[in-house]
């Protein structure tokens, strides 16, 4: 789904009576606000900048890297919490300083990349692995239903993002849902004040605790 069809379909959605006013939009990042192809898309560019423009913050939730994230945070002009690495970090300023919160061991994810290979899985780490800290993101060349197959009696959660750009292991209990409902509650936010758009499994926990909810085919 493109940006501008993505906006059309919030604008014909009618709100919950219920629902308390919407005062942020989080958002995930690749197959979000990328195309399947990773590059930004200029029409979401230009909405998250509008929104920001208008007091609405614009938070990150995403499979990245903190450095990745952090560049795109700052190249938009974005004014909400960072998470990154699928809930394993979270990025605030405050009072003028950089805070980095971890939510999960990555030793935990380690141990099962560690359990793939010696199941004999081709397994690889990604590029950007290299600058994790909570969580071990492969390459997508293996099935994940093997991998949890594997993986079925260790405390790992296993996501995959979006349409196939990786395969992720993380400690069990950490995850976009709880570190977003941290990142917000520390701006005096709840979910269900927000919008929140994603496309991918690792999404799916927070999408249901939204207020509004867009997913993309």
């Amino acid at each position: 789904m493109s940006a501008r069809a993505a906006s059309r379909a919030v604008g014909r959605a009618a709100p919950r009576r219920s629902a308390p006013p919407y005062r942020a939009v989080v958002t995930d990042v690749d197959g979000t606000l990328t195309g399947a192809d990773r590059r930004l898309d200029p029409k979401a560019m230009h909405a998250v900048r509008w929104l920001e423009s208008r007091g609405i913050p614009v938070v990150l939730a995403t499979g990245n890297v903190l450095p990745i994230s952090l560049a795109l945070h700052r190249s938009l002009g974005l004014s909400g919490p960072i998470v990154a690495e699928n809930g394993g970090l979270i990025y605030r300023r405050v009072d003028g300083e950089d805070r980095v919160e971890r939510l999960a061991d990555r030793a935990v994810a380690l141990a099962a990349f560690r359990s793939l290979r010696r199941a004999g899985l081709p397994v690889r780490r990604l590029f950007t692995d290299r600058w994790r800290e909570t969580e071990v993101a492969l390459e997508p060349n293996v099935s994940i239903r093997r991998v949890r197959r594997v993986l079925a009696d260790r405390r790992v959660l296993v996501q995959s993002i979006g349409t196939g750009y990786a395969i992720h292991l993380m400690e069990r209990g950490a995850g976009k849902l709880p570190a977003l409902r941290r990142a917000l509650a520390e701006i005096g936010l709840t979910l269900a004040e927000c919008v929140v758009l994603g496309d991918g499994d690792n999404d799916v926990g927070m999408l249901r605790a939204s207020g509004f909810v867009v997913s993309f085919a």
